[in-house]
């Protein structure tokens, strides 16, 4: 749930998705989901030579599964931010699974 938080903050930013295709995308998110598959509207293809065909493509949908990277501007970026929420989503975790073993027991 942490990146897909982190992502809706990031909905209207200038964003590069890499596939696993070796395809990069920029373009401005739209939209992402719990499944983080991405949205992106005006967007343009970093190698053109490469993928020519994709010149008139304007808006697209990425699946999830196919992203091998997302590049974001370090300036829409609150590092601070996501250190703390990457924290205090490791502490829970940790405190999920250590009363696991409890519960199971009894």
């Amino acid at each position: 749930m942490l990146f897909y938080s982190f992502f809706k903050t990031q909905v209207g930013q200038q964003v590069t998705v890499e596939l696993k295709n070796d395809l990069a995308i920029q373009g401005t998110l739209e939209s992402v989901d719990q499944f983080l598959n991405f949205k992106l509207k005006d967007i343009r293809v970093v190698d053109e030579a490469r993928y020519p065909h994709m010149l008139s493509v304007k808006n697209c949908f990425i699946r999830g599964s196919v992203v091998r990277y997302v590049q974001l501007s370090p300036p829409t970026v609150d590092t601070a931010l996501l250190q703390d929420a990457a924290r205090r989503e490791a502490q829970s975790t940790q405190q999920m699974q250590q009363g696991k073993p409890a519960a199971a027991a009894a």
